[in-house]
């Protein structure tokens, strides 16, 4: 199997484990299977919460994913990874230090593992409609939108899905404009601080 087509099957199987535990990617899913587009298309990034970014990078770096940038705050970081063609990683830890000590990632990690996905990211082309379609659709949103109307990256999280009580994954809608491929990590840590709440994430 060439290393595109392996890679492929990876994140082909990291989406159908979180579909299956997600019901508002299941929403979008099914809109845009009826559309003929489909989920892979649209998605913006994936997330892996690990207990160690550069072991688990390993895995996706040995298929073509290439380390970018690091995104550092007060009690987590995380690092992304691209490889054309693919939705861009994005993996994220506690601090192992006491900076760490209080991060919910490690819990979350203790429970689900660092082998399936935290959460997906949808591109849209309007936050505010996309919400507001979705909310048609039963789907509930956690905090509200993150980022200026108008300005190069907007975000916003759904209320987390639960797996056996516990908070498991959420879907992130994505709004970026003038070409803007990056993350701020202003805009990262206030979509954390939007779910955490209750130890959600």
């Amino acid at each position: 199997m060439s290393q595109g087509r392996a890679l492929e099957a990876l994140v082909d199987r990291l989406l159908q484990d979180y579909l299956a535990r997600n019901h508002a990617a299941r929403v979008i899913k099914t809109m845009l299977d009826h559309a003929g587009i489909g989920l892979k298309p649209v998605l913006d990034h994936i997330t892996i919460r690990t207990y160690q970014i550069d072991e688990r990078a390993k895995e996706f770096e040995a298929l073509g994913y290439c380390y970018t940038e690091i995104l550092e705050y007060t009690d987590w970081y995380a690092k992304v990874y691209r490889a054309p063609g693919f939705p861009t990683l994005f993996i994220d830890q506690a601090y192992a230090d006491r900076r760490g000590e209080k991060n919910v990632i490690p819990r979350w990690v203790d429970k689900f593992g660092d082998r399936t996905l935290h959460h997906v990211a949808v591109l849209v082309e309007d936050i505010e409609r996309a919400v507001r379609r979705l909310e048609q659709e039963g789907v509930r949103f956690a905090g509200s939108i993150v980022g200026e109307k108008g300005a190069v990256l907007r975000q916003i999280f759904t209320a987390p899905e639960l797996v056996e009580e516990t908070p498991f994954s959420v879907l992130e809608l994505t709004e970026r404009h003038a070409g803007y491929q990056g993350f701020s990590p202003p805009q990262a840590h206030a979509l954390m601080q939007s779910t955490v709440k209750g130890d959600v994430m």
